[in-house]
């Protein structure tokens, strides 16, 4: 609630809209029978946030979702600052400046994951991107993991509203996105 209230109001020059148009896999968003002839529905959304405190000033929050997109995941992404003083930002890995990243993937194949710069070992001065990784279905092979929404429907059957919104969380997150439906 604390990180939610800091949170300033988006714009909508912080928002992507978009919608899927036909492409080789597949037909536009208009062709389905459905949708109603000359839709403006989006069907793809990014939003960057911003938090309003010390821990995280400067750090994008990115969020993006969509319809018919090449990969079906649902992840969250937080790149790192720069640090200050940085002996190698002059230096490209892949040919760009790569921001260290940490990365939760809650769908498919649940995963927890920091992806980093390094100096290559040796006596050169190279970088490269590294990954420190757990694979959820790799460590934990012989357990059967459930879907999300099989474990939120046994907290309901338990009456567990610990995984649950409460309201002024949800009063809070509405102050956030309320101004791009108006």
């Amino acid at each position: 609630l604390k990180v939610l209230r800091c949170i300033e109001p988006i714009s909508t020059d912080n928002v992507a809209l978009g919608q899927y148009t036909n492409g080789p896999g597949g037909e536009a968003y208009l062709d389905d029978a459905t949708v109603p002839a000359g839709s403006k529905a989006p069907t793809f959304a990014l939003c960057v946030l911003y938090v309003g405190n010390e821990r995280w000033d400067g750090v994008p929050f990115i969020i993006k979702a969509g319809k018919a997109l090449n990969e079906h995941k649902c992840e969250i992404r937080v790149q790192l600052k720069d640090v200050p003083g940085d002996l190698f930002a002059e230096q490209k890995v892949r040919g760009r400046q790569a921001r260290n990243e940490f990365v939760v993937r809650l769908q498919p194949d649940p995963a927890i994951y920091m992806k980093m710069t390094v100096k290559e070992p040796g006596l050169g001065m190279e970088l490269a991107q590294s990954e420190l990784e757990l694979l959820y279905t790799q460590k934990y092979e012989s357990t059967p993991i459930p879907e999300a929404y099989e474990r939120l429907i046994l907290d309901c059957i338990n009456g567990d509203q610990q995984h649950f919104v409460r309201r002024d969380e949800l009063v809070a997150a509405w102050k956030i996105f309320t101004p791009l439906l108006k």
